[in-house]
């Protein structure tokens, strides 16, 4: 895959030997001497994958790191931190700042590709929903992001898959302390819990005595309920390739045995702020989905969405000789309630119609607003005659009641039907619609508050 890597180091022999390694498998690789000058491309440049050092004058790669990952522009970027400190309290430090993974100095070639292809494709995710939730071209104008990302000492819960009880009692007894915790011993029950339950991290020991560790990281990115679900392997120290094959296939993380309990704690936490942050992109970007197919003030469907889920149904309805039918509305003198009460009042009335409109459908009816006053409902497997009798009492309900249109103002509002049955061969959603227009605006003519037919 591609990706543009940023090398900070402040020593040009470890810059160089960097960029000629990524350069060799096709990333594109910027570079930067200091922290400082790391910032400023940052803030300049698209990047996929830092990879920062740790030991630089001035500013440390751990301030950087954490200047990256407390940036609205900047957070989401996965940040590999290479140090040749060896210590755990570095790295729980590195992770406390918001490093997602780390390389010890002389790195390997395979562990350092493998890595930022992972981060990499991760990223390319994040970017994508980042995308369509933004207005615009700039990532950092989501609202509350840098809030999300934080909320990394919101309890959890944890699914633990390991079956030395030992082993399991300790990792629950590190992490019971923020989390909820449960343990499985067994794959099958395993991936029972994850249909069931929605966990926000799930563990995974590699040297489970019965089963793959593997194969259950191949399962659960495999299923649609779990595809995102961050998932942390348990290694053995020189189990190099299990632990480049759980990372390619999409394990975020790994701890290596024996664990340390406050780096398991620290990996834990970050795969927790990760899964929010996801959480709240998909969430933003379901609420873009739905604004781009609802109409805010009535909440029913758009025009957009009408007009493309009518010729779907039109042609479901050909190809299986079944009749469709549409039903068109229009408040009688809507103007005259907007120029006599104002605007407001008009609002109460239309969505006060949409929900008696939407109280006189059936479940596989599509009820819209059009626009402005006019409401359509689509009715599959209707003729002309079941489509009437749904006009009719649409239209007695309307009526039937007056509609408040403030606190003071009750009003007695009717409308006018149109509706149409499908045709033969030829005949489009197009032509169905103007039918229907047709006949709303015979019923107009003839006195409105009345429903009229074209069966064509």
């Amino acid at each position: 895959m591609t990706a543009r890597v940023l090398v900070v180091d402040d020593i040009i022999a470890n810059v160089k030997l960097l960029e000629a390694r990524l350069s060799a498998e096709y990333f594109e690789v910027l570079t930067a001497l200091s922290g400082k000058e790391a910032l400023d491309v940052l803030a300049a440049e698209r990047v996929d994958v830092v990879l920062l050092d740790v030991m630089m004058p001035g500013m440390d790669g751990f301030e950087v790191c954490r200047r990256i990952k407390g940036a609205t522009k900047t957070m989401h970027i996965p940040v590999i931190m290479v140090t040749a400190l060896d210590q755990p309290s570095d790295k729980v430090q590195g992770l406390e700042v918001g490093a997602d993974d780390f390389l010890t100095k002389p790195v390997d070639d395979i562990a350092l590709m493998t890595r930022v292809k992972n981060l990499a494709r991760l990223k390319t995710l994040n970017d994508e929903m980042i995308a369509r939730v933004a207005t615009g071209a700039e990532i950092g104008v989501l609202p509350n992001a840098v809030a999300e990302w934080a909320q990394a000492e919101t309890p959890g819960r944890i699914l633990l898959v390991e079956d030395q009880a030992r082993a399991a009692n300790r990792i629950v007894a590190a992490l019971g302390e923020t989390h909820g915790v449960d343990v499985e011993p067994e794959m099958p029950a395993a991936l029972l819990r994850l249909a069931e339950t929605p966990y926000d991290v799930l563990i995974v020991s590699l040297g489970l005595s019965g089963a793959d560790g593997l194969r259950l990281c191949s399962q659960v990115r495999s299923l649609e309920r779990t595809r995102h679900l961050p998932i942390i392997v348990l290694v053995q120290p020189g189990d190099e390739a299990r632990l480049l094959r759980a990372l390619d296939m999409g394990v975020n993380d790994y701890a290596a045995r024996p664990i340390e309990r406050h780096e398991l704690i620290a990996r834990t936490r970050t795969q927790v702020r990760r899964k929010r942050y996801s959480d709240y992109l998909r969430d933003r970007l379901d609420e873009s989905i739905e604004l781009a197919i609802t109409d805010a003030l009535t909440g029913l469907h758009n025009r957009r969405y009408m007009q493309r889920h009518l010729d779907t149904l039109v042609e479901r309805a050909k190809k299986a000789g079944q009749p469709l039918s549409v039903l068109l509305a229009d408040i009688d003198h809507f103007k005259s309630i907007n120029d006599t009460f104002g605007h407001g009042a008009g609002d109460n009335v239309l969505r006060e119609f949409a929900a008696r409109f939407r109280r006189n459908i059936r479940a596989i009816d599509l009820a819209c607003r059009l626009g402005g006053e006019e409401f359509v409902i689509v009715m599959p497997d209707s003729d002309i005659e079941m489509a009437g009798q749904v006009g009719e009492r649409v239209r007695a309900c309307i009526a039937a009641e007056p509609f408040r249109a403030n606190a003071e103002t009750c009003l007695h509002v009717t409308t006018s039907v149109g509706i149409a049955t499908l045709g033969g061969e030829d005949d489009s959603a197009e032509d169905l619609m103007k039918r229907a227009d047709g006949a709303l605006y015979a019923a107009k003519r003839g006195g409105r508050n009345r429903v009229v037919a074209d069966a064509a």
